[in-house]
């Protein structure tokens, strides 16, 4: 019995020292999962600073959107009520527009002048004066050096060939 007293003894102090190992391994499993914690607990602090600085970020830019675009409302209510302005001065001066001197009666178009000129109508083309006066466009555009023929005006006064 003493023999078996001694094993048990043995087989005893072999679980103690068993046991104590584990338990030095279990405290180092829970110490570095408790450093594991602890970078969880720090980066979410600093995802909670990184949303709170881009919630601040996108205010800004929205705030800065906002402004710009009151800055172009106001530019294009200015615009307009300079479009408006020159409307009505066009529809107070329609002489002065259309290239007549105050008080004279506009000069009529489609017609011979009698100082051999010919005031230019709407729709008309070097080539519809000079059928129209039986001409040719190369004598009308030689009369008129300068002449576009492409950017004939109504109301513009061009020179017609002498003798027809």
């Amino acid at each position: 019995m003493p023999l078996v007293g001694v094993i048990l003894g043995a087989i005893a102090f072999l679980v103690g020292i068993y046991g104590v190992v584990q338990v030095n391994k279990l405290k180092a499993t829970v110490t570095a999962q408790g450093d594991e914690i602890a970078k969880i607990g720090t980066i979410e602090n600093e995802v909670r600073a990184a949303t709170a600085k881009s919630e601040s970020d996108m205010k800004n830019l929205r705030d800065g959107i906002q402004n710009a675009l009151n800055q172009v409302g106001t530019e294009i209510g200015a615009m307009r009520a300079q479009i408006t302005k020159v409307e009505e001065d066009m529809k107070k001066k329609p002489a002065a527009a259309a290239g007549t001197k105050a008080g004279a009666a506009p000069a009529a178009t489609g017609v011979r002048n009698a100082d051999g000129t010919y005031t230019v109508a709407a729709g008309d083309t070097p080539s519809k004066i000079a059928r129209k006066f039986g001409t040719s466009v190369d004598s009308i555009l030689s009369e008129n050096p300068g002449l576009e023929p492409n950017r004939l005006r109504v109301g513009q006064k061009i020179k017609l060939p002498a003798g027809r």
